[in-house]
């Protein structure tokens, strides 16, 4: 019962976010891998929170006698930092350089598998140390708040994977923000209720229950809507012999007109988000990339002869 209690919500959100990858589904290997090396990193964040929290406390209530505040910095220097960058050194050592990764999309899919590895091995220990109504708090806050920390950075991982291909100066701010946002973000739903809790003020626990609240309402909206949007407007990337390109290159289509009536130059309609139709598409016959050019962007195989006509 309790085992089920603790893994209910990690399988649920695995599932929405699988789903929601709507052009090309990750392999499952990849997935169970990244799930599993997720756990790992829980090892590392214990060793690393164990250390953190003994110099911390050492500072702020050994020498100032401040247990609040104590509580605040172990969140934001200690907890954050070390489970967020445990996840993202897993999450670059695995993906970055996997030929699977070549959807936008797929950054999202790999961060959240990472980081829900980690909230389930964790959510499993804390159950059973505490129980049915940890449990079912859990469920509803700290599970879901590890999958919207991994959203924001799958979201600058994406950018920092295509600007790495494009070749764009962006790609170490897009790297530095993957790691940093869900660092900041991580550190301020703990900060916000383990520095109420610690406080020893009725009156300050209930104002930090009801901003703790606040922050992980906007958190939980703020991920939907990017994983709607980024799974709405996932793109392929694919890199030719000698250059790096999207499958789907305005300058190489032009205009279209979308069924709703909006003319549209990108790949996707402004007012409906639809999809530009595109009827020159083709499967490698070696390695199963899409694409739309007379390479393949992943193995460079050239376009089957009896394949649609060439690219415009």
């Amino acid at each position: 019962m309790l085992f089920s209690l603790a893994l209910i919500p990690v399988v649920g959100l695995l599932l929405f976010i699988y789903f929601n990858d709507k052009k090309e589904k990750e392999p499952i290997s990849l997935l169970i891998a990244l799930f599993f090396a997720g756990m790992g990193t829980v090892i590392t964040a214990f060793i690393a929170e164990t250390i953190g929290q003994t110099i911390v406390e050492l500072i702020f209530i050994v020498q100032l006698n401040n247990y609040m505040l104590s509580s605040i910095m172990v969140a934001v220097l200690v907890v954050g930092p070390a489970e967020e960058l445990g996840k993202f050194l897993v999450l670059r050592l695995i993906t970055w350089k996997n030929r699977n990764f070549n959807y936008s999309y797929d950054a999202i899919v790999y961060a959240v598998f990472v980081s829900l590895g980690f909230a389930a091995l964790e959510n499993v220990l804390y159950v059973f140390i505490n129980g049915t109504d940890v449990a079912l708090m859990r469920m509803f806050t700290a599970v879901p708040g590890h999958a919207c920390f991994a959203v924001f950075m799958g979201y600058f991982y994406s950018k920092a994977k295509y600007a790495s291909l494009t070749k764009s100066r962006k790609c170490a701010l897009h790297i530095m923000l993957s790691m940093l946002i869900p660092i900041v973000l991580h550190g301020i739903y703990d900060a916000i209720i383990m520095g109420g809790a610690s406080s020893g003020d009725e009156v300050m626990s209930g104002i930090s229950l009801v901003l703790w609240i606040g922050f992980v309402i906007a958190l939980f909206v703020v991920s939907i809507i990017l994983i709607i949007r980024s799974s709405r407007h996932d793109f392929c990337i694919v890199s030719l012999p000698g250059d790096n390109q999207l499958v789907y290159r305005p300058e190489f289509v032009g205009t279209w007109t979308c069924s709703c009536g909006v003319i549209n130059y990108l790949n996707y309609c402004s007012r409906c988000g639809r999809q530009r139709p595109m009827g020159n598409m083709w499967h490698c016959p070696v390695c199963g990339t899409l694409s739309t050019f007379n390479f393949c962007g992943h193995c460079g195989s050239p376009r089957p002869l009896n394949s649609n006509t060439l690219y415009r």
